[in-house]
């Protein structure tokens, strides 16, 4: 893009637009805009890797006997890298990288709060990835992503320590951005905006965010006991020195349950901004939205032991059975406020907005699912089976990773100035929500069955549900390169665009897209509703954007978007 003619400040300025150069990403940087891209590109890269290990695993699965793997360890180990990546290389940081990249934009601000250490946070993670498939020279784990000892101790192989260095690094960088985005959010607000003016995804990140400062450190007391054990000889987890194997199982929940909040929770944040976007209408109960985060941040500690019931003590079951249902309830609040959102509102089936819709429907069904597996005898009864397998799937990829995608359709334009293909973009959508729903739905019925997960040989009966959801699986692999040839095709010769092509309201569309250095000239002004669509207030505002950051000139004018009835 180039540099832009602004009138600011009764001067007419010119701003130049940013001259990045891909070297520009591939080294140190305090710039949170670059940081937030280094996380989404380095947390894409081992989405792809992670997903390749989930087709691998469904080509095992197209028959109930062994023929990719030339042994059951072999499998335990794909199936334990594919959690792995997709949760702590995948979910978790392409979350951080949104959250760095717009939550500073969003707040007015010129950059986070700690520049360098938000830059020394993300460059923990690449060293983590290599230290985990470093495992594959020595033995890769083979204990499941939650790792339970014995098995984690005992049985598998020295990769199993690099997992645990690997997890431990993860979490330092985890803990290090999340204290920068709570100060950042404390801290550097402009004057006129409270924290009841802030945009939801900053809340939500607010609210993630607390949540790992608070239970990470629970994850790497775990991690450090369980190398302990494994190197130094100590038996914190091994019965016959005196340890306790459900040790390992409360410290890990009591993080990793909150953890998925930690991965849903930003996700949210983004659904509330393309919904209310996309729809042209305030978002219903903002207030009760925002504060929902937080009860879910604080919620989300009482019910780790609902992953336990099985070794649970039966007196203490019943307590965590209302906690985990009590949990739904700020989920229902968010749910019904996006369904008033949409009510009544001028929607435009954007790409963007076709992800936030799937995403309500998928994660409905998950979070049905997860009130089910919240009540004991049904927990107890398809425990280890692939009922408790679809249900994840539909929480983190029906919830977080559709919502990746909707946030990523509506946030590329600000970040590199051209549109993604929007033909692309529905047949990225329509294979990617046929395929999943054709994958994890049919889990729910072989569950029932009584099918166990992380198993490669299984009873043939189950043969024909495995054969469908593995083919379904195929489609849903294919999607992604939809989206990877949109994004390749779009930077080359995509659509340019102006400062604010879905003229939204939050203060992120206020300057150039892409974000000169420090992001805005001047200190910006926030609109003091960013949700208050419709009225003649918002129009005047979103003019003033338009004036002070004109479109592109006449003669690329066509490659603009062309919103349709705003409403406003």
């Amino acid at each position: 893009m180039a540099s832009v003619t602004a009138p600011i400040g009764g001067e007419t300025r010119t701003i130049p637009a940013p001259s990045l150069r891909i070297s520009d990403y591939l080294r140190w940087s305090v710039d949170h805009k670059i940081i937030g891209v280094q996380y989404m590109v380095t947390a894409f890269f081992f989405f792809l890797v992670g997903g390749a290990l989930a087709m691998l695993i469904r080509w095992e699965l197209l028959t109930p006997n062994l023929d990719l793997m030339a042994n059951g360890t072999d499998y335990n180990s794909l199936f334990t890298m594919h959690g792995t990546v997709m949760i702590f290389l995948w979910i978790i940081p392409m979350m951080a990288g949104f959250g760095n990249y717009l939550v500073p934009l969003m707040l007015g601000a010129k950059d986070m709060a700690f520049p360098w250490l938000n830059a020394f946070a993300f460059w923990l993670i690449p060293p983590a990835g290599v230290l985990l498939f470093a495992g594959y020279l020595v033995g890769a784990p083979e204990a499941g992503w939650t790792s339970y000892p014995p098995l984690s101790t005992l049985f598998s192989q020295d990769g199993q320590t690099l997992w645990a260095m690997a997890l431990h690094l993860l979490g330092i960088s985890s803990i290090l951005g999340a204290i920068n985005f709570i100060v950042t959010v404390r801290n550097m607000r402009p004057e006129g905006m409270g924290y009841w003016q802030m945009p939801l995804f900053v809340w939500a990140v607010l609210a993630t965010s607390i949540i790992q400062v608070l239970a990470t450190p629970f994850l790497t007391g775990a991690l450090t006991l369980l190398i302990l054990d494994r190197v130094a000889g100590t038996s914190f987890f091994n019965p016959a020195g005196g340890g306790d194997v459900l040790l390992w199982q409360n410290v890990f929940w009591f993080y990793s349950h909150p953890a998925v909040y930690i991965m849903v929770l930003p996700g949210f944040g983004m659904a509330s901004e393309v919904l209310a976007v996309h729809a042209r209408k305030p978002v219903f109960g903002y207030r009760a939205i925002a504060l929902s985060s937080m009860a879910i941040a604080l919620i989300g500690f009482t019910v780790w032991a609902h992953h336990m019931f099985t070794s649970l003590q039966p007196e203490l079951r019943i307590p965590f059975m209302i906690t985990s249902m009590i949990i739904a309830v700020p989920t229902g609040i968010k749910i019904f406020s996006w369904l008033g959102t949409l009510w009544g509102g001028k929607i435009r089936f954007t790409s963007a907005m076709l992800f936030g819709l799937g995403f309500l429907s998928m994660f409905v069904i998950g979070g049905i699912s997860g009130v089910m597996l919240a009540a004991v005898p049904v927990d107890i009864h398809v425990h280890d089976t692939y009922f408790v397998v679809s249900h994840f799937h539909f929480v983190l990829y029906g919830g977080s990773v559709f919502l990746i995608f909707a946030g990523l359709y509506h946030w590329f334009p600000k970040i590199t100035g051209r549109m993604l293909d929007e033909g692309m973009g529905k047949v990225h959508f329509v294979l990617t929500y046929l395929g999943f729903f054709f994958t994890f739905f049919p889990q729910h019925i072989a569950g029932m069955m009584g099918m166990p997960r992380r198993i490669a040989v299984y009873d043939p009966m189950y043969t024909d549900i495995n054969r469908l959801i593995s083919f379904a699986s195929f489609v849903l692999g294919i999607s992604t390169f939809v989206l990877v040839y949109n994004i390749i095709r779009s930077l080359a010769v995509g659509k340019r665009v102006g400062a604010n092509p879905w003229r939204a309201l939050t203060m992120e569309w206020a300057t150039t897209s892409p974000p000169p250095a420090y992001n805005f000239m001047g200190d910006p002004v926030p609109f003091e509703d960013p949700y208050g669509y419709g009225t003649e207030e918002s129009q005047a505002y979103l003019d003033a954007v338009d004036r002070r950051f004109p479109p592109p000139p006449p003669e690329r004018r066509a490659s603009a978007p062309q919103p349709q009835g705003t409403g406003d």
